[in-house]
């Protein structure tokens, strides 16, 4: 990796009961896909660990990204994160690991994209966003999704902030 490579870190969704990409999840990676073409040689990120169905939704999202011709050496899974929170630090400890110094870029739906850009950029990563995908077509399923992050945003801010001054971020 030069410096100038991107990482995009792709936040997870669930995984059904057969072990197949949800449609929430394969619109995360068919926008980072997208989104990676522009990039010289970008890194993937994908988060996620076990659901209750299936195998870690990063590992869905890593064959994804194979399925689409993304080369397995630039695909670098993250495995424990249960949540949006958990995600976002194991994805900020895991590229100062790897001494990551391009840009981020965060993939993930349009109602999670400001809480997950604020939890970067509090956790030390100054992401930017990838282009959401469309929307779930049902306006009551997308206004329960935005309606279930006000109160999301401020509540995993708050851990963060914590996080940070606990010197664990």
């Amino acid at each position: 990796m030069t410096a100038r490579d991107g990482a995009i870190i792709i936040f997870g969704a669930a995984v059904r009961p057969d072990g197949s990409a949800s449609p929430a999840l394969r619109r995360r990676v068919d926008a980072a896909a997208a989104f990676g073409v522009r990039l010289p040689a970008p890194l993937y990120v994908p988060t996620g660990g076990q659901g209750r169905f299936g195998p870690p939704e990063c590992t869905v999202m890593a064959a994804l990204l194979r399925e689409r011709g993304v080369p397995p050496d630039r695909i670098l899974e993250e495995a424990t994160g249960t949540d949006t929170l958990s995600s976002v630090l194991a994805c900020a400890a895991l590229l100062r690991t790897h001494r990551h110094a391009g840009p981020v870029f965060a993939a993930t739906s349009g109602y999670h994209l400001p809480r997950c850009l604020l939890l970067l950029r509090l956790a030390g990563v100054p992401a930017r966003p990838v282009p959401p995908p469309e929307a779930d077509p049902s306006w009551p399923r997308r206004w329960y999704w935005r309606l279930r992050e006000a109160p999301a945003l401020p509540y995993d801010a708050a851990l963060m902030l914590a996080a940070r001054l606990r010197g664990r971020v």
